[in-house]
């Protein structure tokens, strides 16, 4: 018995040295136990999660740049890649409204607000004020307009993903117009740097279980599980819908592509517990990118379609936005007219597509909708304060596997997917990307035709 004893626990210190997943899981049930026997303590953890965040994110507009530069040198096709940015707006549009439906249906069939019966009047509006910090979201136009760069260096300092993507593009297409006779030494150099940057993130991906800990032990001891009862219908469906939405997700990707989304969420079940870990998908952006490339999706497809849906392809944020909406309604006796309620969906997805980056952003564009309506006051949306942060694994897990999917569907949308090698590496049977820095047995994507057979990938 001891000798079997003794092989179990060297079985657990190996899979505990060697799985991030074990790790990151181990980290995240210390967090809720800490949070729950010592929550002063768990709450003055948030600085281990926040500095990782801090981290990967000083990664990410470097990571982008050299993806998508390389990405449309090697595809050697400026054109194509207009087209898949095309594409990926075309399907981000569609899969945001279909999740803003299904939310307002839900919300209108489980009524998760009614018999609240709140009197707005009681409501502190200056709550919902300092959690937004004074801020705006900006209009369709403002959007588009801080979209484009008005500095090189700035792009990057600020860590804008759009400008950084426009700036991408820009020199991509002048290396393609160039070609590597003018200049031969800065596509090698580009990759090199990438290289580089995926190694760097390998080394804060160490840091990871402890920002998980440090997370989960401050959402814990924060909000404690008073939060759970009190709202526990609303954070029922809005999570019972983001399930459906999955299906959905899972539906369409098997349609599509006939890809298994469980499959993939195997695949990248670390990457996706540290998400939620953290409360952030912009963890994960870059192992997410070195997994989706390993898994067959060419590079130009996944350098413009990832970064370009944490902008424009908040699934996750769409669903709590809309049932939130209809909660707040409920809850203060408001009955929304079939009229009102399109209007929601409208002010939405407009609202939703400059929320990234923005504090409050969820708080501000509720208050833009209950404006929009006019009969719903503003003082209402603090009664979702509350439930805010319990909300974000909702937000975060169907955010990014939204992303995802829409990598893979644009991929196959566009001829750019080598689905012999996604089923294999889903299925376990290639190496598919378990560590970041490609040098350790990452193999580029495969060009695919259309008709689905693999070519070599072309050669700038």
């Amino acid at each position: 018995m001891a000798h079997a004893n003794g092989n179990i626990a060297r079985r657990a210190g190996r899979l505990l040295r060697t799985s991030l997943f074990a790790q990151v899981l181990l980290a995240l049930l210390l967090g809720v136990l800490v949070g729950r026997l010592w929550p002063d303590a768990g709450s003055a953890l948030q600085p281990l999660g926040d500095g990782f965040v801090r981290l990967i994110k000083a990664m990410i507009a470097p990571l982008v740049f050299c993806v998508v530069v390389a990405g449309i040198t090697k595809a050697g096709d400026l054109k194509a890649f207009g087209r898949i940015g095309v594409k990926a707006l075309i399907w981000f549009e569609v899969a945001t409204t279909v999740a803003l439906v299904i939310g307002l249906l839900a919300g209108n069939i489980l009524a998760p607000g009614a018999g609240m019966n709140v009197d707005p009047a009681t409501l502190d509006k200056s709550a919902v004020d300092e959690q937004t910090g004074g801020g705006h979201l900006p209009s369709t136009a403002q959007f588009i307009l801080e979209s484009l760069p008005d500095s090189a260096v700035g792009a990057f300092a600020e860590n804008s993903l759009l400008q950084v993507l426009v700036l991408a593009c820009l020199v991509g297409a002048a290396l393609l117009h160039l070609g590597q006779r003018k200049v031969p030494q800065i596509l090698p150099f580009i990759e090199q740097a990438q290289d580089v940057v995926f190694t760097i993130v390998g080394y804060i991906m160490k840091l990871a279980p402890l920002a998980v800990f440090g997370a989960t032990a401050h959402l814990v001891g924060e909000y404690g599980v008073g939060a759970m009862s009190t709202y526990g219908k609303l954070i029922a469906v809005c999570y019972g819908v983001a399930l459906l939405f999955l299906v959905l997700l899972g539906l369409a990707l098997k349609a599509v592509t006939g890809l298994s989304l469980w499959k993939f969420v195997r695949y990248t079940r670390e990457e996706l517990l540290l998400a939620l870990g953290t409360g952030s998908s912009e963890t994960v952006m870059p192992r997410m990118m070195q997994k989706l490339r390993a898994a067959g999706c060419r590079d130009d497809a996944v350098g413009l379609v990832l970064p370009t849906g944490y902008s424009f392809n908040l699934d996750g944020a769409s669903i709590y936005l809309s049932i939130g909406t209809l909660f707040i309604a409920q809850a203060v006796g408001v009955d929304l007219s079939l009229g009102q309620q399109v209007t929601v969906v409208l002010v939405l997805m407009l609202t939703s597509k400059g929320m990234a980056g923005v504090p409050g952003s969820a708080f501000l564009a509720l208050s833009a909708t209950a404006s929009a309506l006019g009969v719903i006051p503003a003082a209402a949306v603090a009664l979702l304060l509350g439930v805010d942060r319990i909300m974000d694994s909702m937000r975060v897990a169907t955010n990014l596997l939204g992303n995802c999917v829409a990598v893979f569907a644009v991929s196959r949308w566009e001829g750019a997917l080598d689905r012999v090698t996604a089923k294999r590496v889903m299925n376990g049977e290639e190496p598919g990307a378990a560590a970041v820095a490609p040098a350790e047995g990452v193999a580029p994507a495969k060009e695919v035709t259309p008709a689905g057979e693999s070519a070599p990938a072309k050669d700038s």
